[in-house]
């Protein structure tokens, strides 16, 4: 099966209305400021908001994610995989799918299949074929309206998280080469959908950014 046809088989919500959006991007590139700025936004125009984060989301998925996230050992990048799957699974049944179904209703992603593509497909090297063809059946083949990837280099990464300095989680506490893995195969991405991830430079500053989602946004609102 070609890569054209993998992404054939994938699908968006059809509710008239309903705005389906989600942000991506390596540790540090800014999502939760921007989700922030996009909620506000949202809020403005009077429309209906759900933003969730994955993994998570829902009882099951958070419970998947401390698993995950602070598992003393690595993971198989098959058991890291379909861990998330199934907590985009349930996510999708439970949240996502029934709150699209009203109109003016907009749902904001924190990370969605494009972390999975990146991640497990690009850092753990399962190739992009495997983790879109884990996708193809209902209801992990939706995808969103739009994804916002926030773009940083590595040093930009590196030096964000060192400011933090909280202790790293199961995937913050990655090598460097992980990382350049990470980013390189995120910029892969948004060059095979280009019709639905745009890439926003993150190296500038928060309002910048912010504008320039605010742009595109405005022409995506209900």
């Amino acid at each position: 099966m070609t890569f054209e046809t993998q992404k054939s088989l994938f699908r968006q919500p059809v509710t008239p209305g309903s705005l389906f959006l989600s942000l991506e991007g390596i540790e540090a590139s800014g999502k939760t400021t921007q989700i922030q700025q996009i909620e506000a936004l949202v809020r403005q125009k009077g429309l209906r908001i759900l933003t969730l984060r994955e993994p998570g989301g829902t009882a099951f998925g958070e419970k998947l994610r401390e698993a995950v996230l602070s598992s003393p050992t690595p993971l198989h990048p098959l058991a890291e995989c379909h861990l998330f799957l199934a907590s985009r699974a349930q996510l999708l049944k439970e949240m996502i799918l029934p709150f699209l179904l009203t109109p003016g209703s907009v749902v904001i992603l924190d990370r969605y299949i494009d972390s999975t593509l990146a991640y497990q497909g690009k850092a753990r090297k399962l190739g992009y074929d495997t983790i879109l063809t884990l996708h193809q059946h209902d209801p992990l083949n939706l995808l969103p309206h739009r994804t916002y990837f926030l773009d940083i280099d590595l040093h930009t990464s590196m030096s964000r998280q060192a400011v933090r300095g909280h202790e790293k989680d199961y995937f913050e506490a990655q090598q460097s080469e992980f990382y350049q893995n990470l980013v390189d195969g995120y910029r892969e991405l948004a060059g095979l959908f280009p019709e639905r991830i745009l890439r926003i430079d993150a190296q500038r500053s928060a309002a910048e950014i912010t504008q320039a989602i605010r742009s595109d946004l405005e022409t995506l609102l209900p």
